[in-house]
């Protein structure tokens, strides 16, 4: 007769919020293994230098408009450009594509 082990038996626990949140090691691998955890501040998602940057960006677009004086509008030809690139795209948008060059996959019959 074999005998079979009991933990294929016993019903498997509900884990708990504490069990969920350990980190798993993979099959095969010890603590030994790991690196021990670092004690070092985690790299910031800015770098100081970029956030400096987008300060001074931040206050030139706030206060360079009240002391600068206003200017003249634009030619009426340069208002054209967004109302042509917007047509270009709307065009595009609607055109069908040759279907036959762009198939992938398909073998000829």
């Amino acid at each position: 007769m074999e005998r079979r082990s009991g933990a294929s038996n016993r019903p498997k626990r509900m884990q708990t919020a504490a069990e969920e949140q350990k980190p798993r090691r993979r099959p095969g691998t010890s603590r030994r293994d790991t690196p021990p955890p670092s004690t070092t501040t985690p790299a910031a998602y800015f770098p100081a230098e970029l956030v400096v940057v987008f300060l001074c960006v931040t206050a030139s677009l706030v206060f360079l408009p009240l002391v600068l004086p206003p200017l003249p509008p634009p030619p009426s030809l340069l208002l054209v450009v967004p109302v042509c690139l917007l047509a270009v795209l709307v065009a595009m948008a609607f055109v069908p594509l040759d279907a036959h060059s762009n198939v992938v996959g398909s073998s000829p019959l």
